[in-house]
C-alpha cells in the first residue's frame, strides 16, 4: 500500500498549484513586466512537473496523494495557460476546447478503471502530448513579451503539433483504457 502523508515531492505538486494561480493572475495583467513573471511562473511550474515524479521514484516515496495531486497540478498549469491564452485571443477557443475534452474524456476513462481497480498510467504519447503543449505555452508566452513574427509563426507550429498529439494521445488512452474496462 502506498503511504498517504505528504512528501517532498507532494509538497513540490501542491506548489505547482499554487503558481498556477498565480501565474494566471500575472499573465492577464497588461503591463509588460507581470507577463515576464507570468512566463518564470509558468517555466518554474513545469519544471517542477518534472522533478517531483522523478524525486517521487528516485526516493521511493511515491504516494496515493501523489499520484492523485500529480496529473491534476499539470492539467490546472496547462489548461489555465490555454485558458488565459484564450482571454488574450492568442489561442483560438476551440483549439482550448479540444484539449479540454480530450483531457474530460481520458480522466472520465481513468475513474470508470479505477473503480474496477485497474489503474490507468501516463502513456508516452501523453507524456510526450505533455511536454510539446507546455513547449508551445512557453513559445507563446514568450511571444507576449518580445511579440516577433518569427515566435508567432514557431508558437502556432508548436500549438497545432500539440493539438495533434492532443487528440492522437486521448484516442490511445480511450481505446487502451476500454479494453482494460471491458475485461
Amino acid at each position: 500500500m502506498k503511504k498517504t502523508k505528504l512528501t517532498g515531492p507532494t509538497y513540490l505538486t501542491i506548489a505547482r498549484m499554487a503558481i498556477s494561480v498565480s501565474f494566471m493572475i500575472f499573465v492577464l495583467l497588461p503591463e509588460t513586466w507581470a507577463k515576464i513573471i507570468a512566463l518564470i511562473l509558468f517555466i518554474t511550474g513545469a519544471i517542477s512537473d518534472l522533478i517531483d515524479g522523478k524525486w517521487a521514484r528516485r526516493d521511493k516515496i511515491v504516494t496515493d496523494l501523489g499520484a492523485f495531486l500529480d496529473p491534476l497540478a499539470d492539467k490546472m498549469l496547462v489548461n489555465l495557460a490555454f485558458l488565459a491564452l484564450v482571454v488574450l485571443g492568442v489561442v483560438p477557443v476551440w483549439v482550448f476546447a479540444i484539449i479540454l475534452v480530450r483531457d474530460f474524456a481520458v480522466d472520465g476513462m481513468r475513474m470508470m478503471a479505477a473503480r474496477d481497480g485497474v489503474t490507468i498510467s501516463a502513456s508516452f504519447y501523453g507524456k510526450l502530448k505533455t511536454t510539446v503543449q507546455m513547449t508551445a505555452l512557453i513559445i507563446l508566452l514568450l511571444n507576449l513579451i518580445v511579440n516577433l513574427e518569427f515566435f508567432t509563426i514557431l508558437g502556432n507550429i508548436a500549438l497545432y503539433l500539440a493539438l495533434i498529439l492532443t487528440v492522437f494521445s486521448g484516442g490511445d488512452y480511450l481505446i487502451k483504457g476500454w479494453k482494460k474496462v471491458i475485461k
